[in-house]
């Protein structure tokens, strides 16, 4: 298989692109390496396109092994001609080449294999000639009869000529291929309930159809989940005469006495094995599209997540809350070190509030705390309500942010939180890691299962391998698009840089412990493990601010050093003047002198040449400052405040495919559906909105029993009562 022409369809690029892609993975280089530092070889695609190719690749060469393989076997078999030579070499799936392979595969006793063992072959074969003018097939049958072989009448042995005719039926490539197509296009998916008399959450499925080719993936993986759990009984459906004219097609040879034993042996073939067959399949590449689409939304919510701007250079106090054992108090430093921990239990009587109030006002007073981060798990209501009235009782200059504590739990148990933090029980690893995600979300989330971070739809229902590899690849082109700082990261967050394995962060960590902080990139080469490959694939990504040189604080990597030092110089500058706002002239000298005469000059593409002037402009910088702040509080709302047409803003906190659920301060998230999202028609909410937005909204109904608060985006959508807040 040509894999270039094939990726250069698929992906709209050019051959050149492809090949040089193509070339870079096999040579080990890692996709952020290839995304931000080859980009003249690839013409600049970004690191979610090139794991597109990558992934893509690697299907293609799985279908051209498998392809060699059946071709292989077929040949063992004694059965391969130029015809099925030239037909594997068409086959575009691994489904087209096992109907391919389907004749040949070797089989589990079927009725048909019975049938040839009994003899029966020819008389199959002769039936299925269907010549004109000959005998019947009943008469022809009674040749067979052999008692001894199991073969009784003439009616035994025409049966088992008919098995094999539909088995025979059954394995045709084309006609499998030609009904696959028209369940897709025209089947209709069909759903009910198991038990009509009980209740459950799929009660909307209980007397549903849908035409295949028009059902959306929450639903197919919602009906999956109701049928596992024996709620749903699942079935396809598709016009039988559409389809039995295809088998036909293939089957029935003109007029001929065999013609109507045929027919019956292609209605067997449909209606036992083939139909079944197709079902499976269908309902299988519904599940599978509707999975990747759901693995899609959540590693784009996931993304968004991780690049939530940090909540820089201020103390930070955590509150994990809860009833029986009290809410946990953490308080850390701006770089995220534990100053201070205390129980307060602001849920009990009178008294244990008001010592509550001292505690926290008091640790608040002590370390100058300028941010709270609340969880929003068990009595998180509570909490939050406790703390703006201690923020009002201070006087203000105290602000707080509901996080999401999904994951902390499984943090604070995990053998990792326990390396960190031997000292502290894991309700107070919990109220460390709740402030440290406010202060720094991608270094605190990278330490957890992203599946456990909840910003997804049906992900425990996913293919884990799948799955993995795809939140896996957000999480390390996160890590790497904002850089790491190599004398303050985790061994977790060291750990999704390009290049450095789980082993090699820990290396890098325990260099650092024991001969102190790194002084210099180069440096790194002194770790143990850490060879020059993956010195190539991880230095860009990591930072040293504490260098001499000003460059290792950047994002320009080590080769490219020289051509920084000699761009400097063309442009009258020197590597004292690497600081913010010192360059301000720079990329007005670059436009001067021209981008590809300078670029030619120092020896880089154009590409890295804009790369390295923006770096020089602003050393340390971080694209996440780039992005709106989250959304502080100071006071609170409750449920029964919300009023229809109450206009409000709010941070999205989930993007699914029916809507977003968007955070308005009232501890229950309410749902904006995708038809109140905007005024023009879209294919999914992620077009136009994504985790972390802040978005004006205004509330269309509330039920508070149900605790469901149904928002819009759309002002004219509003009640006409509305009454701001």
């Amino acid at each position: 298989m040509d894999f270039t022409s094939a990726l250069c369809e698929q992906f709209s690029l050019q051959a050149w692109q492809v090949d040089h892609v193509i070339q870079l993975l096999d040579e080990g280089n890692t996709i952020p390496f290839i995304a931000r530092y080859r980009k003249e070889a690839h013409g600049a695609l970004d690191d979610q396109l090139l794991r597109e190719i990558s992934e893509r690749l690697d299907y293609l060469r799985g279908l051209e092994k498998r392809r060699e393989e059946v071709r292989a076997l077929i040949d063992t078999a004694g059965a391969l001609t130029e015809e099925l030579s030239s037909a594997l070499d068409r086959a575009a799936t691994l489904a087209e080449l096992e109907d391919l392979y389907r004749p040949y595969r070797p089989k589990r006793k079927t009725r048909a294999s019975v049938a040839r063992e009994k003899g029966l072959q020819p008389l199959a074969d002769a039936i299925f000639a269907q010549e004109c003018g000959g005998e019947y097939p009943i008469d022809m049958a009674e040749r067979f009869v052999d008692p001894e072989k199991g073969v009784d009448t003439p009616e035994d042995a025409l049966q088992g000529a008919q098995d094999i005719i539909a088995e025979y039926l059954s394995d045709d490539a084309g006609i499998r291929k030609r009904l696959r197509v028209i369940a897709m296009s025209q089947g209709i998916l069909e759903t009910k309930a198991a038990n009509p008399d009980e209740d459950s959450v799929y009660a909307q499925y209980y007397e549903f159809q849908e035409p295949v080719a028009r059902i959306a993936g929450h639903r197919v993986l919602a009906i999956d989940r109701g049928e596992r759990e024996g709620f749903l009984k699942v079935s396809l459906s598709l016009a039988i005469d559409k389809a039995m004219n295809i088998v036909h097609s293939v089957a029935l040879k003109g007029n001929s006495p065999c013609e109507e034993a045929v027919r019956e042996a292609a209605a067997d073939a449909y209606t036992r094995l083939i139909f079944p067959s197709i079902e499976r399949e269908v309902r299988a590449a519904l599940t599978e599209t509707a999975a990747e689409q759901a693995i899609k939304v959540f590693s784009v919510n996931l993304r968004h997540l991780l690049m939530q701007p940090p909540v820089k250079g201020r103390v930070a106090m955590g509150l994990d809350p809860g009833y029986r054992t009290g809410c946990k108090v953490a308080v850390v430093d701006a770089t995220g070190r534990v100053l201070d921990t205390a129980v307060v239990y602001p849920t009990h009587s009178q008294a244990k509030v008001e010592e509550a109030k001292k505690t926290v006002s008091a640790l608040i007073r002590k370390h100058g705390v300028r941010v709270i981060a609340i969880g929003n798990g068990t009595a998180s209501k509570e909490t939050e309500l406790f703390t703006a009235g201690v923020i009002q009782e201070l006087g203000g200059g105290v602000s707080y942010m509901v996080v999401s504590e999904a994951g902390a739990s499984v943090y604070s148990a995990s053998k990792l939180a326990a390396e960190e933090f031997p000292e502290y029980d894991l309700t107070l690893r919990s109220a460390v890691s709740i402030a440290r995600r406010l202060q720094d979300p991608l270094a605190e989330l990278v330490k957890i299962d992203p599946k456990a971070i909840g910003v997804g739809q049906y992900q425990h229902d996913m293919p884990k391998k799948r799955l993995d590899e795809a939140l896996g690849g957000v999480v390390e082109d996160c890590v790497n698009t904002v850089g790491v700082d190599l004398n303050t990261a985790s061994p977790s967050l060291l750990s999704h840089v390009a290049g450095v394995s789980a082993a090699v962060s820990k290396n890098i960590v325990a260099y650092r412990e024991e001969n102190g902080a790194f002084t210099s990139r180069s440096e790194l080469k002194k770790v143990a493990k850490l060879g020059p490959k993956a010195f190539e694939q991880c230095a860009g990504f990591l930072r040293v601010a504490e260098s001499k040189n000003p460059l290792d604080n950047t994002a320009v990597h080590p080769e490219s050093y020289p051509a920084a030092k000699k761009l400097l110089e063309l442009c009258g500058f020197s590597a004292k003047d690497i600081a913010p706002g010192k360059l301000a002239g720079l990329q007005e000298k670059v436009a001067q002198a021209g981008e590809e005469e300078t670029a030619a000059q120092i020896g880089v593409g154009v590409p890295t040449l804009r790369d390295i002037v923006t770096e020089l402009q602003r050393p340390g910088r971080d694209p996440r400052d780039e992005l709106p702040a989250p959304l502080l509080r100071t006071d609170v709302l409750d449920m029964k405040d919300l009023k229809p047409g109450m206009e409000l803003n709010g941070t999205v906190r989930n993007v699914i495919d029916f809507g977003a659920f968007v955070d308005i301060g009232v501890h229950q998230d309410g749902l904006v559906h995708i038809s109140q999202i905007c005024d023009k028609y879209i294919k999914h909410p992620g077009e136009v909105l994504k985790v972390g937005d802040i978005v004006r909204v205004w509330v269309l109904s509330v039920d508070v029993e149900k605790k469901r608060i149904a928002l819009t985006m759309r002002k004219d959508k509003a009640p006409s009562t509305a009454s701001g807040a």
